[in-house]
């Protein structure tokens, strides 16, 4: 079968055979024994909430018996007993339900002042203990996976995309990742993690499994013959391409075997459109808009419908009408679309998805983090992620779940590939878990996060790689909120927009923050008006600097209720800060009825 180049799609990676992981043992060290130190009157532990930190509240349990123990007003009295005691800052809070009585320091005690509250209590003979109230954090905890060692894209310092971090707070529960590629074929690593997906490919030459669409989205191979797929195109062994990619995103995790997932929490819907010598762009357009939940005739409704999709995929040429308009679609529907820039080294402005408006576009880059030697480039990159090179060693790669059989399906292994194909699911896997931090996140918030959390290429990058190197845990804690307490400022005053007219300015002040503002600031707008394809949105920072939320657009639904998020990293926290509306059109009125900034 021949096939032009204009209809055939290539796979975005390149297959390399995997290499033996090699450890060594400790050395033994002998060191000095130096005598204990006397022990302070008063414990460094008994001050302090964490190393070198000192408490900022206490928790005292009083005896049984004691008046403190059952009187909320006698363990007031008593706090500021131990005030007049100490000189300092005590005061009653609350009880607690094992009933100790949690007490208040005041702001920033010093270690010294902790220590004379503590030896207060201490000394009273009705306590029966004090103790800080110390802050706990959540704690990453490494994978008992057998291989997660030899996946140094998820935890390497140097280039590996920092997701232990994220798993603090998020594994990507409650959201399903459509991966559109060559189907799923069974793996005992992944298989938990796969639920219902569907089989597009309607050419049974391409789908070699012997009949058109169905939903069974199962990879039955894509192998081919020397001169099958075109004039001088050699023999392909089967990929098993759409598993690989998989496997990145949501292998089971902390099962005892294989391989760690990104967004092990999630769930992965495999929809088969790539089979013997690539895919057509019509099958493509119809598993985008499926995946989405759009309707496809003679396809059932999808019941497991994605809010990320990877296109590990891509051809030559610009992005067609046809697939831009199922790109608009899904990101319409709410459901963010990642895409391959290309292992061309060039111009992914000649690649389609990538060159596509409305998408992520990842480039790939190597284990030193710099882009990797086939990775396509260009300012329509949006961000990059590790893809692997493997030239000096295989273990350079990215490894994941896959099959060992050359034609059809034989027992399930694992291999490094390499490719840009392999950068796409770590954004992808990325993206499962903001949605699952902040399921109101939109497409639009996503990208935006992913690239003003990115940290600079360790390494080097030729003609363009993006935002940089795309970092897990910060882009995760900043769409959750970061390490602030989430301090919300409001404006609830109703200010009216003008038909076709000037702009509305309603002021919001911030106060008691310090430093500058996060870079993933929510901006929450809550707008009644006929038709909000008019108006324009920007949000002005207290040094007038402008940042546009929402353009005007052929958009005739009613009212803008949702939140933005806005890098406004550059900018102090403090100050007043206005969200400014326009009504840039004749015909209909609205209402800004209150705004939120989230810090």
């Amino acid at each position: 079968m021949r096939t032009s180049p204009e209809l055939r799609r290539k796979l975005m990676s390149v297959a390399v055979v995997s290499v033996a992981l090699l450890t060594a043992a400790p050395a033994s060290v002998a060191v000095a024994q130096e005598p204990a130190p006397r022990p302070a009157a008063v414990p460094a532990a008994q001050t302090e909430a964490a190393p070198g930190t000192p408490a900022e509240r206490l928790i005292v349990g009083y005896k049984a018996g004691a008046g403190e123990a059952a009187s909320d007003k006698a363990a007031a009295a008593d706090a500021a007993a131990k005030a007049e005691k100490t000189g300092e800052d005590v005061d009653f809070r609350r009880r607690l339900g094992t009933g100790a009585a949690l007490v208040d320091l005041g702001a920033a005690p010093s270690t010294s002042s902790v220590a004379d509250v503590v030896a207060a209590y201490r000394a009273d003979p009705q306590v029966a203990y004090v103790v800080p109230d110390r802050l706990n954090k959540p704690t990453a905890v490494t994978p008992n996976d057998t291989e997660y060692g030899k996946q140094w894209d998820l935890f390497e310092s140097t280039a590996g995309m920092n997701v232990p971090g994220a798993w603090d707070t998020t594994t990507g529960s409650g959201v399903t990742v459509a991966v559109i590629d060559t189907g799923y074929v069974t793996h005992s690593d992944l298989a938990a993690n796969i639920v219902g997906g569907y089989d597009f490919i309607s050419d049974t030459a391409v789908s070699v499994d012997g009949n058109g669409r169905d939903s069974n989205p199962a990879d039955p191979g894509d192998w081919y013959n020397a001169g099958e797929c075109g004039a001088g195109v050699p023999a392909s062994t089967s990929s098993w391409h759409g598993t690989h990619v998989a496997g990145t995103i949501a292998a089971a995790t902390n099962n005892s075997k294989g391989v760690a997932g990104i967004a092990y929490g999630a769930k992965i819907s495999p929809l088969r459109v790539l089979g013997k010598c690539g895919g057509y762009d019509s099958d493509i357009i119809d598993a985008i808009t499926w995946a989405s939940g759009g309707s496809v005739s003679g396809v059932p409704a999808n019941t497991n419908v994605a809010k990320v999709i990877n296109m590990s995929l891509g051809g030559s040429g610009a992005c067609s009408s046809a697939t831009q308009s199922a790109i608009n679609g899904a990101v319409g529907r709410g459901t963010t679309v990642v895409v391959a820039a290309g292992n061309e080294n060039t111009n992914a402005s000649t690649a389609s998805p990538a060159n596509c408006s409305g998408v992520i576009t990842v480039a790939a880059t190597n284990r030193a983090g710099s882009r990797a030697s086939y990775s396509n480039y260009g300012s329509i990159v949006d961000i990059s992620a590790p893809g692997g090179e493997t030239r000096t060693t295989t273990a350079n790669g990215i490894l994941s779940t896959l099959n060992s059989g050359t034609k059809t399906p034989s027992t399930e292994n694992y291999a490094y590939y390499q490719g840009t194909s392999m950068a796409t699911p770590h954004i992808a896997g990325l993206v499962a878990l903001m949605k699952s931090a902040n399921s109101a996140l939109t497409p639009a918030q996503i990208e935006s996060a992913v690239k003003a959390n990115a940290r600079p290429l360790p390494g080097t990058c030729s003609g363009g790689c993006g935002a940089g190197l795309a970092d897990a845990a910060k882009t995760v804690q900043a769409v959750k909120g970061g390490t602030s307490t989430g301090t919300t400022f409001s404006s609830t005053t109703a200010v009216a927009i003008p038909d076709n007219g000037g702009a509305i300015e309603s002021p919001i002040s911030v106060t008691g923050r310090s430093g500058n503002a996060p870079s993933a600031l929510q901006v929450g707008v809550d707008i009644t008006h006929t038709y909000r394809g008019d108006l324009v949105i920007d949000l002005v920072a207290p040094d007038g600097t402008a940042y546009r939320l929402k353009s005007a657009a052929s958009d005739s639904a009613d009212n803008v209720n949702t939140t933005y998020t806005v890098n406004a990293s550059s900018e102090v926290a403090n100050g007043t800060w206005k969200l400014r509306v326009q009504d840039t059109a004749a015909q209909d009125t609205g209402t800004l009825n209150g705004w939120k900034l989230t810090f």
